[in-house]
């Protein structure tokens, strides 16, 4: 079937077949890898995307219930909350092995979009169905910390 889909703010037309989950497309039709399949049942958080902004599971979301809802990807990030994600990821050095990384940031900067104060049950609440298999949790949570602080002018 061909299936017309919103990525990063560029329309992409492509073959596909029914069912076929939106994160193969991504990965294996765009070439767009920054989303990693993890468990493929939409319970360790790896494949996030966000769907008109809002974080959602790709590894089974089926590629034509996408519709015409804006699909982004780690790769097609910008803005003032991402900016700040990325730096405070950084600046905390974060990752571990690396792996949950796309998935963390996709929730945090949808979480950050919402609510630029959360509390630790905030985020503990939002970041809840992603897994870290590194335990880097106590490091994401400073650094989701770090980001709400520069969003509201501080250095984080």
């Amino acid at each position: 079937m061909k299936v017309t889909i919103d990525v990063n703010g560029e329309t992409r037309e492509l073959e596909a077949e029914a069912g076929t989950p939106l994160l193969w497309v991504l990965r294996e039709s765009l070439g767009l890898t920054g989303t990693k399949f993890g468990c493929g049942v939409a319970q360790c958080g790896a494949c996030t995307v966000h769907l008109d902004g809002r974080p959602v599971r790709s590894c089974v979301m089926p590629v034509e219930s996408v519709g015409d809802r804006r699909v982004t990807t780690i790769e097609g990030l910008s803005g003032d909350v991402a900016d700040a994600v990325r730096t405070s990821w950084e600046e905390i050095q974060v990752p571990q092995c690396g792996y949950c990384q796309s998935g963390q940031v996709m929730t945090t900067i949808a979480l950050l979009s919402r609510d630029r104060s959360p509390d630790d049950d905030a985020i503990d609440g939002a970041l809840a169905g992603n897994i870290c298999r590194c335990a880097t949790y106590p490091r994401i949570r400073r650094a989701v910390h770090g980001a709400a602080g520069r969003l509201k002018g501080g250095r984080g």
